[in-house]
């Protein structure tokens, strides 16, 4: 493999593009010239065929998965065009069409604020401002009807621009006693103003250790607690987050197979998680989704 980028970088990928251009209506050999390369091998690729053709081939991918035309499957050239995107572009987009939908894809919206660092959220928040001339975090605040999913998020999105970096073991603590007392440890609803004050004011990596505390100190997961009493759109939303920060492999795994056995209604879920999770545990979310399987 690395004798093959070797060779690829002495020439542009001028072979590479050629073989595109000549599959191009097989959907097998575009996944072959494609899917394998790293993020700086596809833009190396991509500006070369520009260089040769005179075509932008994120734009050729993006044209084509929109059409039905014989040997090319639309749902390939839509992976494809993601994969080839840089990774903050690539969210920016889903997060776009998330947006665009009848019904808002809050679950695409989640796993971008949860899964992602705070450097990288704010290149989303650049690459959609200039390509849908909005502000991210505004079509959040002004989604229609307002929705439990909707204030989590901007507390999430408020967090990635104001938490402090470091992670405290002692405040961590201190929080999962607070989720406690004002959830299950009293007599009352959860306490919807605690959970965002901590969203907000935390980062992921923190409240991940703040949920991982509740369950050293109380013998369960946090989860558990939302379960508890009476549901509500709230709590349903407050719990898919809370397992997507503490564990994504397990959580995609299940988003995986949800949408395999056709009980999950996001349709774009399977390419959204291949796509985005493929260079950072997808290993894990294999070993999940195996796991999910035989139980």
């Amino acid at each position: 493999m690395a004798t093959k980028i070797l060779a690829s970088s002495s020439h542009g990928f001028e072979n590479e593009c050629k073989e595109i251009h000549d599959s191009w209506g097989r959907s097998y050999q575009l996944i072959r010239a494609l899917a394998g390369r790293t993020q700086l091998e596809c833009r190396r690729i991509r500006e070369t065929y520009k260089e040769m053709y005179g075509e932008d081939l994120i734009t050729l991918l993006q044209k084509s998965s929109h059409r039905n035309q014989p040997g090319v499957s639309p749902k390939t050239c839509a992976a494809l065009s993601l994969w080839m995107l840089d990774p903050h572009e690539r969210d920016a987009i889903v997060a776009g069409e998330a947006l665009l939908q009848d019904d808002t894809n809050y679950t695409a919206l989640v796993e971008i604020f949860v899964g992602r660092k705070s450097s990288h959220v704010a290149l989303i928040k650049q690459a959609y401002l200039s390509k849908y001339k909005t502000h991210l975090d505004q079509d959040i605040i002004n989604i229609e009807p307002p929705h439990p999913y909707q204030k989590i998020l901007v507390a999430l999105s408020t967090s990635h621009k104001a938490h402090q970096a470091d992670v405290s073991q002692h405040t961590a603590k201190c929080d999962a006693r607070r989720l406690y007392e004002t959830g299950e440890g009293s007599p009352g609803a959860i306490d919807e103003g605690l959970v965002l004050e901590i969203f907000t004011k935390r980062s992921i990596p923190h409240l991940k250790l703040t949920f991982s505390c509740y369950k050293h100190i109380y013998g369960h997961d946090y989860t558990k607690s939302i379960s508890n009493g009476n549901s509500g759109e709230f709590k349903d939303a407050l719990k898919m987050v809370v397992k997507c920060i503490c564990n994504p492999p397990n959580y995609y795994a299940k988003v995986l197979l949800a949408n395999f056995k056709g009980m999950a209604a996001d349709r774009g879920a399977v390419t959204r998680v291949m796509v985005s999770r493929s260079e950072m545990e997808m290993d894990e979310i294999q070993r999940g989704f195996q796991g999910e399987i035989r139980s």
